[in-house]
């Protein structure tokens, strides 16, 4: 596996990948890798003879600056992880090299990005855009990977490559969770045995509500009704938000629409880490 530390090494790895007519596999990531990582890397190595993962802690995403300064940052353990999962070149760049000067390009998603995490980060998915549109620039990728759990975030993404015509696909792949189901998350790294215990919660919480949902005896507001309280009934929980949402246009749900698949996701503290989850009942 190379090392790659700069945007022209990585452009020349990935043209000359190009000119061999080799098809090119991204899988962005902030590094603190886990299993869910691990299987958009293999997931790339199976459909592309180069994959490419990146590791960058990206600044401009991040409206916490705490949560940036605290974020896992371990690219050695990270490093070791990838060359046996397929990955062909770790894409490992400074700050200044993927922002040489102050970025004043803005993003706006309209309403996918009114709700929930960009009501709650704001100026989140302009990072999130910038970062990746600079990611899909330098890589010219045949297929970009990105994991379900940041649902909006997939949405986001998958308006950016529709908008701006980027020549690749996107994949998604399902959240992989823990075995007491918490949902895989670089941050969980940061949570405390106690909080660690408690964390399955949310869970349990999103679960109760698609059995709800699935019944469908009650009204989305009373869904969510029910199952923040199952969640806020924890102390220790600090429910931030819980949207049941259309899973397509990410808007709440006033009422069921009859084949529309539902979202319904969450973001809350739990000894002072923010995890988010989500589940879909199509």
């Amino acid at each position: 596996m190379e090392i790659l530390n700069t945007a022209a090494a990585l452009q020349a790895y990935t043209e000359n990948a190009r000119r061999a007519g080799q098809r090119i596999g991204l899988v962005p990531t902030m590094g603190a890798l886990h299993e869910g990582h691990l299987q958009l890397v293999r997931a790339a190595a199976r459909e592309c003879e180069v994959v490419v993962a990146s590791i960058f802690v990206n600044p401009t995403q991040f409206n916490n600056p705490d949560d940036f300064r605290l974020y896992p940052r371990l690219p050695e353990e990270d490093a070791a992880l990838l060359g046996p999962a397929g990955c062909t070149a770790l894409f490992l760049p400074s700050v200044e090299e993927m922002y040489p000067q102050p970025t004043i390009l803005r993003f706006d998603f309209g309403m996918l990005e009114r709700v929930m995490e960009g009501e709650h980060r704001p100026g989140h998915f302009n990072g999130v855009a910038t970062v990746v549109s600079k990611l899909f620039h330098l890589s010219r990728p045949h297929r970009a990977y990105f994991g379900q759990k940041d649902f909006q975030q997939v949405a986001i993404v998958r308006q950016l490559v529709r908008d701006l015509s980027f020549d690749l696909e996107l994949v998604a792949f399902p959240t992989i969770r823990e075995s007491d189901g918490l949902a895989m998350s670089s941050r969980n790294r940061r949570l405390v045995p106690e909080a660690r215990t408690l964390a399955p919660r949310l869970y349990q919480g999103l679960q109760l509500a698609k059995q709800l949902v699935q019944q469908g005896h009650l009204p989305p507001a009373e869904v969510q009704q029910a199952a923040g309280e199952f969640l806020r009934a924890e102390p220790a929980i600090t429910l931030e938000y819980l949207a049941v949402v259309d899973a397509h246009t990410l808007q709440p749900l006033t009422e069921w629409q009859p084949g529309s698949p539902v979202a319904i996701c969450l973001a809350a503290h739990l000894g002072g880490v923010r995890l988010i989850d989500n589940v879909v009942v199509e």
